[in-house]
């Protein structure tokens, strides 16, 4: 029983923490170009010779 009293409240933590982490990321507008990072790993970029 006592374990559940620490396990709760951690649980809880990491929770809001995950929370918080998405909505810093939508504030920051880390969702808005989601098919461009797909797009730009079918692109073949060819290096110049030097």
């Amino acid at each position: 029983m006592s374990g559940l009293a620490i396990l709760i409240p951690v649980a809880l933590l990491m929770g809001l923490c995950g929370l918080g982490f998405f909505f810093w990321a939508m504030r920051n507008d880390q969702f808005e170009d989601l098919d461009g990072a797909a797009q730009r790993v079918l692109i073949d970029e060819e290096d110049e010779p030097s």
